[in-house]
């Protein structure tokens, strides 16, 4: 098709539009009116992932005085050929749950995941996880009330992911 003027304009237009829309953007991060780390980057309980122990990991999420639960589902396999990609699957039915969070009771850094929900939604997660050898899963769900519930699985490791 030939370039004829009335298939040219419209290309002109987005292409102006676009560079207008991409010079008021460069100005508002110029004059720091706009951050993206602040919009890209969600806060982070730095204290809780980077805990050592599993007691301090759960101290530092907030997440202490959990009661066993049969509400909350652990999907994985028995036994992980390779530690640097174990397959979980969480599921918590209890009601208003708000926070899923997974621990690894063996790895270096004990948490392995922090996940909020928001309310009305069905607290359910996909996740591959690395384990450093043969551990207990452990995952606490925190519900809108405040009260926390727990559940664990035992995984066999026969390689493990996280190094040394």
């Amino acid at each position: 098709m030939p370039a004829t003027a009335s298939n040219i304009d419209p290309l002109r237009r987005i292409i102006l539009r676009s560079a207008g829309a991409s010079g008021a953007i460069s100005v508002l991060l110029a004059a720091g009116l706009l951050r993206p780390t602040g919009v890209l980057a969600a806060e982070w309980n730095r204290p809780a992932f980077t805990a050592t122990s599993l007691s301090d990991a759960i101290k530092a999420s907030g997440l202490t005085g959990s009661v066993e639960s049969n509400g909350i589902v652990i999907k994985t396999v028995e036994i992980a050929e390779n530690g640097a990609q174990v397959p979980v699957e969480v599921v918590s039915n209890i009601a208003d749950s708000q926070t899923i969070a997974v621990f690894v009771d063996k790895n270096p850094l004990p948490l392995a995941a922090s996940l909020n929900f928001a309310k009305g939604t069905l607290a359910r997660v996909r996740l591959q996880l690395k384990m450093a050898e043969s551990s207990r899963i452990r995952v606490v769900v925190k519900a809108a009330d405040g009260k926390t519930y727990h559940t664990s699985r035992e995984v066999k490791v026969t390689l493990g992911g996280c190094g040394g």
